[in-house]
Formats: C-alpha cells, sequence, structure tokens
C-alpha cells in the first residue's frame, strides 16, 4: 500500500518540515515505512525504488521519539487513508532472563506460562 500525493496533501501538516538539502521526501520515507509496516521485511530489505534504507530507518527514528509517527497515524486513520492496527507481542531472551540451571526449569515454565497467558488474553 502506498499513499498518492493527494492523500498526502490531507496529512502533510502533520509531518515536520523539510530543510536543507534531501534526497527523500516525506511522502517517499512515509511509504516505505509502511511497506515494511506491511510486508514485515527488514529495513535492509527494502526495495530499492525507495532509496537508501539506512536513510529512512534513521529519520524514522527520530520520527517516532518525537512522536510524529503517533500523529501521522492518527491522522491517517482519521482521514480514513489507511485502517490499520499495530500490536505487538515479543518474548525473546532480553525480555525473560531465567536460567534453568539457577531456578531450576519449573521456574522458566512458570514464567512462559505467564507471559503466554498475558499475550492470549490482549
Amino acid at each position: 500500500m502506498e499513499i498518492t500525493p493527494e492523500q498526502y496533501e490531507k496529512i502533510k501538516d502533520s509531518l515536520p518540515l523539510q530543510r536543507g538539502n534531501v534526497r527523500l521526501t516525506n511522502l517517499q520515507i512515509l511509504n516505505a515505512i509502511l511497506y515494511v509496516a506491511e510486508q514485515g521485511c527488514k529495513w535492509r530489505g527494502l526495495p530499492r525504488r525507495f532509496g537508501n534504507w539506512h536513510t529512512i530507518y534513521v529519520r524514522m527514528n527520530r520520527w517516532a521519539k518525537n512522536g510524529v509517527l503517533d500523529r501521522v497515524f492518527e491522522r491517517l486513520q482519521s482521514e480514513q487513508i489507511v485502517r490499520i492496527q499495530i500490536e505487538a507481542f515479543a518474548l525473546d531472551s532480553t525480555s525473560v532472563k531465567v536460567h534453568a540451571r539457577k531456578f531450576g526449569s519449573t521456574a522458566f515454565a512458570l514464567v512462559l506460562q505467564v507471559a503466554w497467558s498475558r499475550s492470549a488474553n490482549s
């Protein structure tokens, strides 16, 4: 899914003004972000037509930290340009640090069971 220039005109005031010598427009960046969200690919997996993946990632990261992405997605939904619901649940070694040798395998199973029941109830 890509946003057309006409749709972009409706939400462009939610994005920061571009200053200086920029190679990629906010519309190109936004379309690349939507592509990654829709396809679930890695940033390095972006097709070349979107531009340099690192440039896109850096701007997306800046927008996320400054609350720009929240405003943009709210505006995209209120204007009924995009209808999405983003939910995420991650469970990996950084979120559950339990070692079977220290707590026993039953403690690890209990942590996984609690985490799993929380995700199922969401």
